[in-house]
């Protein structure tokens, strides 16, 4: 099974075999390959509501790329599921024409609930022993944040999307290289009502463990642990503390783009946003009184392939 994860920051592949059913309802996917690249397809369409046609073009070029990759592994169904960019772009009909033409099937432009069920379904299966339910599931993207809460045994108790992506917020707040003060907190401000409203909509205070989705989460936890080389096998399912995620926002917010790159865990796109991507994660802790955050690299690309099963 081949599943496409397109946000509004990054393209993601998983080629990946089933697990017979016979294994057991938490047995693992067998990855074949996982790509990721940086093509920003939601340049900019904070602003003008339209997705740019040179974003259009680097995510095509991507594309192309695994496509090539889906044919030569035989693969036997494709998904690929688009997210927050192209449900907001008055333009998405150019993004669907054109991933029809490269991959030859058409995107699914899901809805927000859609995008956090598939990210609570990745995340949770496979999750260690002592990650007590129920979870708060957070996936921070580019454009948007899904929270889910629920169990492995009853499924989704509720989810909900709002516009708080780590692209989004840079664009719309983070201005400065660093940022002044005054940018953070606007931002700040931004968030904390969105995710007030999310925690509202779904009982993500009654939550027991939060587990954070997506590059902006993997990233802060690198840097928290230390590490000197991004080593997924040593970030998923990592937990850290709420006082080394506030330590390691407020190193990023104080930083100018060329020094963050200078991490060695840093990858080159995530660079410029990566401060509004762990704002939002610190702002969630905050908002829903939970001190540790166990990271999964696992989300909506796991999910989008679990549900060709």
């Amino acid at each position: 099974m081949a599943a496409i994860d397109c946000g509004t920051n990054s393209i993601r592949l998983l080629i990946a075999d089933l697990p017979d059913p016979s294994a057991g309802p938490q047995a693992p996917l067998t990855d074949v390959s996982r790509r990721m690249e940086i093509v920003r397809l939601g340049q900019g369409v904070d602003q003008t509501g339209r997705l740019a046609p040179e974003a259009i073009e680097r995510t095509r070029v991507a594309l192309a790329d695994y496509a090539a990759e889906i044919e030569k592994s035989g693969v036997a169904r494709v998904r690929m599921c688009a997210t927050s960019a192209s449900r907001d772009a008055s333009n998405a009909c150019d993004f669907r024409d054109m991933v029809e033409r490269t991959l030859g099937v058409p995107p699914e432009v899901v809805t927000g609930d859609e995008e956090a069920r598939l990210s609570f379904t990745g995340a949770v299966r496979g999750l260690p022993a002592e990650a007590e339910p129920p979870y708060l599931v957070v996936d921070i993207g580019g454009g948007s944040t899904e929270f889910v809460v629920g169990t492995r045994e009853s499924g989704v108790r509720g989810a909900i999307s709002v516009d708080i992506g780590c692209v989004r917020m840079t664009e719309r707040h983070l201005h400065g290289d660093p940022p002044t003060p005054a940018q953070v907190a606007a931002a700040e401000a931004d968030i904390a009502a969105a995710v007030d409203r999310a925690l509202a909509a779904v009982p993500g205070r009654d939550a027991a463990t939060l587990v954070g989705l997506a590059g902006s989460v993997t990233t802060v936890v690198a840097l928290a642990k230390g590490l000197r080389e991004y080593d997924p096998s040593r970030i998923h399912h990592a937990r850290v503390s709420y006082a080394q995620v506030a330590e390691v926002t407020a190193d990023l917010l104080g930083k100018s783009r060329e020094q963050r790159l200078a991490h060695p865990v840093m990858h080159p796109g995530r660079a410029d946003v990566i401060g509004a991507g762990a704002l939002v994660l610190r702002v969630i802790m905050e908002r829903a009184g939970l001190s540790s955050v166990v990271a999964s690299e696992h989300d909506i690309l796991d999910g989008i392939a679990w549900s060709l099963a």
